[in-house]
């Protein structure tokens, strides 16, 4: 029942990601609204970098991108994102934990614009 339950989640979650968001409001667009990690050892390398460029007219920056638990970090650009320039936003799972997950990045723009990266995938153990 848990599993079925967290299934429904996941897919309600990703589906939000994909339709719940305009990215025609925003000069931000993502080369993709999802990491799947797949099946990993633990310990593994928990860099993934997903790109984004600035469609708008106007200068962008990011202000905050923050995962759903402490346990998927954010990093992001600081600086101002001119129109047409492609930047990057990295995400770090812990790998030390095993298991599935299902969590998700929020990205948050100057314009108030919000972008929902889901991260999924399975760790397991050495």
């Amino acid at each position: 029942m848990k599993k079925s339950f967290v299934f429904v989640l996941f897919q309600f979650v990703f589906w939000m990601s994909l339709h719940g968001q305009d990215q025609s409001a925003s000069g931000l667009v993502f080369s993709t609204t999802s990491i799947n990690y797949g099946t990993i050892k633990k310990g593994a390398e928990p860099l993934r970098r997903v790109e984004f460029v600035n469609n708008g007219k106007d200068k962008m920056f990011i202000t905050e991108a923050k995962g759903s638990c402490g346990c998927t970090v954010a990093e992001f650009p600081k600086d101002v994102i001119l129109p047409g320039e492609k930047n990057y936003i990295d995400v770090r799972y812990d790998t030390k934990r095993t298991g599935k997950f299902s969590k998700v990045v929020t990205v948050v723009a100057s314009d108030g614009s919000k972008h929902l990266i889901t991260v999924v995938g399975e760790v397991l153990e050495g």
